[in-house]
C-alpha cells in the first residue's frame, strides 16, 4: 500500500486517512516547537528549576 504501487487508488478512505494523519503530525510537530520555544525563553530569563534549590 505504497503510492508507488500500481494497485493504489486515491479513494475517500485514502484521502480521509492521511489528512487525518498530518492534520495529527502537525499537531504534535507545533506543541513539541512550542516546548523548546519555551524552554529556551524560561531559561534565558532565569525561570528554569533547577536541581540546585
Amino acid at each position: 500500500m505504497f503510492p508507488n504501487v500500481w494497485e493504489w487508488a486515491w479513494d475517500a478512505g485514502h484521502y480521509i486517512f492521511f489528512g487525518g494523519m498530518w492534520y495529527v503530525l502537525a499537531i504534535l510537530f507545533l506543541g513539541m516547537n512550542w516546548c523548546v520555544f519555551k524552554a529556551i525563553k524560561d531559561t534565558k530569563a532565569g525561570k528554569g528549576g533547577g536541581h540546585d534549590h
